[in-house]
């Protein structure tokens, strides 16, 4: 089983047995989870639940008509359903868990999971899980996106894959981004066929229903023309990918700025995607203009598949279950130092801006901190500051990159992410030092108009 609130997964190995939503419905005289929730989200969405697997405890739900229930009562309903269609005759559960999942809500999942007599016998970080092979002269970071947060995790290659670091970011899952794409289509069709599609629950739901086939086009076509019916009229609109892309900045440029901040300048990214993520349109191709590299797309079902096949019998003898942050690989490796380009397409930012003061970035360290020596070139800040060391950072240029290292026991902070030792910096970028901090900004002259 593969706990990812999008699409819960569970797999046989061979084929995909279940994959559906975290949703739950609350109806006077039932409880419904999965799919038959999801098609309530828009019609009731007052009786629908959607983040109780990201925020699984005990606490009683905030509607008082519903105040007798609690998050882990709509996991257990879920996990009990699951179990109903898919765990006749299974004798062995291996789960891979995300990173936003922390010591308490594994140790309540268990507890749910030992009640309903679910034969759980290993749990491992889905990043872990999903990574086989190792890939060789590169530093991978797998990305994936739930309902609610986006994950990323780099990944240490010791001779088998093992957790570096994940960075979970919250509000980028796939729900922000449905109801941006929604209100884009919705606008769409008010503008071509005069009909508002949000004016009525019945037909919002429908643009849900059918969002993710239409964004699946998207992903492969430069416009994307759709239908829907009401009130036995046909209406048509068409909408260009990119706006679907511009629609989804906000979000993918939030994991854009994260991801970066994981690599340090030397890395030669490895990015490793989800199903999921590549069928979101624009996202991959962002990822490695931004970031370098390559990107690498898992087959459907590649966490729940990878996590079976290594974890299989892995039940201690004390017969408890701990969460396994390595795995030794079972597939070929992939060499990509040969093919892949390391720098990102952005702009190689050739000053930083400082108030109204560019700084030239050249070959020689421009150093950043409150004291000031005799070795290279300064910006000097004041002391009173908190957070500033007295030589903080540099900048310099490298082998055709612009490249930040950080010498600071406070940490340089690169569009609001904390850059771990180095990092490669690009023309838009802002860099924070202190708290509140000075802000610099990463900008590129053109030279025939000064």
């Amino acid at each position: 089983m593969h706990i990812n609130d999008a699409g819960i997964t569970l797999s046989n190995g061979e084929h995909i047995a279940y994959r559906e939503p975290g949703y739950a419905y609350l109806g006077d005289d039932s409880l419904t989870t999965g799919n038959e929730a999801f098609s309530h989200a828009r019609i009731d969405p007052r009786r629908v639940q959607h983040r109780f697997w990201s925020e699984l405890d005990t606490t009683p739900l905030h509607d008082k008509r519903f105040s007798h229930l609690s998050a882990a009562d709509l996991v257990s309903r879920q996990l009990e359903q699951i179990w109903d269609v898919a765990g006749r005759g299974v004798n062995e559960l291996v789960v891979a868990v995300p990173a936003y999942m922390n010591s308490d809500s594994l140790g309540l999942f268990l507890g749910i999971a030992a009640e309903l007599k679910l034969p759980v016998s290993a749990m491992v970080d889905a990043a872990i899980a999903s990574t086989r092979r190792e890939y060789v002269g590169a530093v991978p970071v797998h990305v994936d996106l739930g309902l609610h947060q986006a994950t990323l995790t780099r990944l240490a290659q010791p001779g088998m894959s093992q957790t570096d670091r994940s960075e979970v970011i919250n509000n980028a899952g796939v729900y922000a981004l449905y109801d941006a794409w929604i209100r884009a289509i919705a606008e769409a069709f008010v503008q071509q066929s005069r009909f508002d599609p949000l004016h009525t629950a019945t037909t919002e739901q429908m643009l849900l229903d059918r969002l993710a086939n239409w964004i699946g086009q998207a992903a492969s076509l430069d416009r994307v023309e759709m239908q829907i019916e009401s009130g036995g009229t046909t209406y048509e609109a068409g909408i260009e990918s990119l706006a679907l892309i511009g629609a989804a900045a906000p979000v993918y440029q939030q994991i854009t700025s994260t991801l970066r901040a994981l690599f340090r300048a030397e890395d030669m990214p490895a990015i490793q995607v989800t199903d999921r993520v590549a069928r979101l349109p624009g996202l991959a191709d962002m990822l490695k203009a931004r970031v370098g590299g390559e990107v690498f797309v898992l087959e459907a079902g590649a966490t729940a598949r990878g996590a079976l096949a290594r974890c299989r019998g892995a039940a201690g003898q004390s017969g408890g279950v701990s969460l396994l942050r390595q795995l030794p690989w079972d597939q070929a490796p992939v060499d990509i130092g040969q093919h892949a380009v390391k720098g990102a397409e952005a702009g190689v930012p050739t000053h930083v801006l400082f108030g109204h003061k560019a700084f030239a970035i050249g070959n020689a360290p421009l150093i950043l901190g409150s004291k000031e020596d005799s070795e290279g070139r300064f910006i000097a800040l004041a002391s009173d500051m908190p957070g500033v060391s007295r030589r903080h950072c540099s900048l310099v240029r490298k082998n055709g990159q612009c490249v930040l290292e950080d010498h600071s026991r406070y940490g340089t902070f690169l569009n609001g992410h904390r850059v771990d030792g180095t990092s490669v910096l690009q023309v838009g970028d802002a860099l924070r030092i202190g708290s509140p901090g000075y802000e610099f900004q990463l900008i590129t002259t053109d030279e025939k108009n000064g």
